[in-house]
């Protein structure tokens, strides 16, 4: 779900938007790889992400003139971590780290998005996690199949690894649906995650997009290709592609202490309200924004980030620094994110 980074890369390297010559660029993108850094169970491991980011920053602005014009402010870098820049998947150590001092000028394509959040600047580009296309295709069903669950879920409830005490994960949004709905018949949830988890998806009415650790998850993606109406329960939530989708029109928007409701929220819902909905989700360019697709197409994610990067151009000449001018503290952060990498 953090292969943005690698597909974005992929994709502009054989972009008609891509120059060789930079002094005709808008942008310069640098490929970084943070989410790349695994533990050996194969889990991004973030904490040494900074690290990794400062050193790709000393090496371009010591080799090449363009990051110290701006300090970065006509660079853009992918983040896609639970939360972003602030390289931490608890957003209580993730708050307090803050985003990497470094990159406080540049433009950042993440897939974190909360509202009045520390670990969200202006200007940043909002992007659906990875979801990979081919296997989605693979495992379409006729469209006309009755959608005979009424709500879907399929995840934890609880992470009892990381959060034994309970309650800080998804901040109990979860723990209340299951300890409300879990023997409700109207409600398919469950920790188990079947072989025909994409095929129950389309057979959904529902499905839930809880917060995690973080508000976004994969199944916001899942959801709008599968047309099932997304119920998002994740307060101040940002949304991907906001200009291309209308996520009021095609989602279900629950307030997280509302959750205890949820039955009532969903099974009050005028017939013609979810038909509109579902007819919505049907459009194939609803589906295709959220998709980054080898190779790429009209209208898919890569181009929502082009339209987003180009909306911030022409650059406004105040980003372009004196000769020796500096604005941002490169000893600022924690002292461990100073070492080398």
């Amino acid at each position: 779900m953090f292969a943005a980074e690698i597909y974005m890369h992929r994709f502009l390297l054989s972009s008609l938007v891509r120059t060789l010559n930079p002094n005709e660029a808008d942008w310069f993108y640098t490929p970084v790889y943070t989410t790349c850094d695994l533990m050996p169970t194969g889990l991004p491991l973030p904490f040494k992400s900074p690290r990794i980011m400062r050193s790709a920053i000393q090496l371009i602005s010591s080799i090449w003139p363009y990051w110290n014009r701006t300090e970065g402010a006509d660079h853009f870098f992918i983040v896609p971590h639970d939360f972003g820049a602030c390289f931490h998947y608890q957003e209580e150590t993730a708050i307090e780290r803050g985003i990497l001092p470094m990159l406080q000028r540049a433009t950042l394509v993440q897939t974190f998005g909360q509202r009045n959040h520390v670990c969200l600047k202006d200007g940043s580009i909002i992007i659906p996690p990875y979801a990979p296309p081919q296997k989605m295709q693979t495992h379409l069903i006729p469209e006309k199949t009755p959608r005979s669950i009424f709500v879907y879920f399929r995840g934890l409830f609880y992470d009892v690894g990381n959060d034994p005490e309970g309650g800080y994960y998804a901040r109990g949004a979860r723990a209340a649906v299951w300890e409300n709905f879990k023997n409700n018949p109207l409600f398919d949830i469950s920790t188990e995650h079947p072989t025909t988890y994409y095929e129950d998806m389309q057979r959904a009415v529902f499905c839930l997009c809880p917060l995690g650790w973080a508000p976004w998850s994969p199944r916001l993606v899942e959801a709008v290709i599968f047309g099932c109406i997304p119920v998002i329960i994740a307060d101040d939530i940002v949304l991907p592609f906001a200009d291309a989708i209308p996520w009021e029109e095609i989602g279900v928007f629950v307030d997280e202490k509302d959750v205890p409701n949820l039955d009532t929220i969903l099974t009050s819902m005028p017939p013609e309200v979810i038909l509109r909905k579902q007819r919505l989700l049907a459009n194939p360019s609803m589906k295709q924004a959220m998709l980054f697709p080898q190779p790429a197409q009209a209208r898919d994610a890569f181009h929502q980030v082009l339209n987003g990067l180009a909306r911030k151009l022409p650059h406004d000449k105040s980003v372009y620094l004196k000769p020796g001018e500096k604005i941002l503290n490169w000893t600022a952060g924690p002292v461990g994110d100073l070492k080398p990498w």
